[in-house]
């Protein structure tokens, strides 16, 4: 670990100049003194690194002390700049990892690949926090240590102890098999298997994790892709309620955001599309298609149509004076 920070200290003195010690340490998320033992550390192999005097002093490298990278063209290089630019960078923890790497590639770029890329790479944005309705994208909030604890025991090939919180439930242990890690639409899930059966588990409700000294009984190869693909259909056939609903195509992302899945989709006349959807209850399907107005009409189920009906005469009737 200190071979990777001293590596990552070069680097940003190559990238950014003069740099202050403390300036160095919030950057390497260590102390500051920490910091100062690196210098010494690479001056004394060798490495060098001045210290400025004064005011506005700090630590810089003898101009010229780089090597350069020249198996990456142009366009690859920009793609890992791009992707390192968006919120990417906080997937299963690795955002530190991640930003080491791109100071590593940056500084390996010949010079004129990084001149243009550095404005090149400001020019592209990925994934923002809030879309143009100001809408914030969801975040988890996920206990300490638990990310790296959980993505050791699944690249380690090791039992893990959870202590999970499932909704509507208590507290309780649980040992199980990790296969591999999935995040979607913000969220992190932990596939494992225990006692023999497929389980999911939401990182943000895990509330402590702990590797294990034996292996894990899991299979060897791993297709995330089709585990995930199977493990969705069979969620979302355990208590959730279908609908089939006609809408205005302008409206019809709302409809998505609030629907837990889409089964299927069929173009209408008139600007309109069908959608094969699914919900949570009954409850979560009233409130989702109520709120799109006369733009969508439930076709099925009947259930469905007859609460909204219910509802809609309801409000006539407390309005109609």
């Amino acid at each position: 670990m200190r071979a990777d920070r001293l590596v990552s200290l070069v680097l940003l003195l190559r990238q950014r100049g003069r740099m202050t010690a403390d300036q160095l340490a919030g950057e390497l998320e260590v102390s500051t003194r920490t910091v100062l033992r690196d210098i010494d550390a690479l001056s004394v192999a060798g490495v060098p690194v001045y210290a400025d005097r004064g005011r506005h002093g700090g630590y810089s490298l003898l101009p010229g002390f780089r090597t350069e990278l020249t198996g990456l063209n142009h366009d690859e290089a920009l793609a890992l700049l791009t992707a390192g630019s968006g919120r990417g960078e906080k997937v299963f923890g690795l955002s530190a990892p991640l930003a080491s790497a791109m100071r590593k590639v940056v500084d390996a770029l010949p010079e004129g690949h990084r001149v243009s890329l550095g404005d090149a790479a400001e020019r592209f944005l990925v994934e923002p926090e809030t879309d143009l309705l100001s809408r914030r994208d969801p975040t988890e909030d996920i206990a300490d240590g638990v990310m790296s604890e959980v993505r050791s025991a699944v690249l380690t090939g090791r039992r893990l102890r959870l202590d999970y919180a499932a909704p509507g439930e208590t507290q309780s242990p649980r040992t199980v098999d990790p296969i591999g890690l999935v995040t979607v639409r913000g969220h992190t899930y932990l596939l494992a298997i225990k006692s023999g059966d497929d389980r999911t588990y939401r990182l943000s409700r895990i509330l402590s994790a702990e590797t294990l000294p034996e292996p894990a009984q899991r299979p060897a190869q791993v297709d995330l892709d089709r585990i995930w693909a199977e493990r969705t259909v069979h969620f979302l056939s355990e208590d959730h309620i279908p609908v089939t609903v006609r809408i205005k195509t302008s409206r019809r992302e709302e409809l998505l955001e609030t629907a837990c899945a889409v089964r299927a989709e069929e173009p209408e006349p008139d600007e309109w599309v069908r959608l094969d959807v699914t919900f949570e209850d009954l409850r979560h399907a009233v409130w989702a298609v109520w709120g799109l107005d006369t733009d969508a009409e439930v076709l099925a189920p009947e259930l469905l149509r007859q609460a909204l009906y219910v509802r809609a005469d309801a409000l006539a009737t407390r309005y109609r004076s």
